[in-house]
C-alpha cells in the first residue's frame, strides 16, 4: 500500500509543479502583453499631444498674421 501512496504523492507533486510552472508562464505572458499595450497607448497619447501642439501653433500663426494685418508692428532696429 505504501508504494501506491508514494506513486500518488509523486504524481500529485509533479502535477502541482507543472500547473504552477504553467501558471507563472501564463502570468508572464499576460503581463508582457499588458506592458506592450501600455506602450501603444503612450504612443497614441504622444501623437495626439503633438497634433494638438501643431494645431495650437497653426492657430497662433494665424492669429499673429491677422493681428499684423490689423495693427502696425514695429520691429526693433537690429543695428543699434
Amino acid at each position: 500500500m505504501s508504494l501506491r501512496r508514494a506513486k500518488i504523492t509523486l504524481a500529485g507533486a509533479v502535477t502541482f509543479s507543472a500547473v504552477t510552472i504553467w501558471a507563472v508562464h501564463y502570468q508572464q505572458l499576460q503581463e508582457r502583453e499588458n506592458m506592450y499595450q501600455g506602450v501603444l497607448r503612450d504612443d497614441e497619447r504622444r501623437q495626439e499631444k503633438m497634433r494638438q501642439r501643431q494645431d495650437e501653433l497653426e492657430e497662433s500663426r494665424r492669429k499673429r498674421e491677422l493681428y499684423e494685418r490689423v495693427q502696425q508692428v514695429n520691429t526693433p532696429d537690429s543695428n543699434s
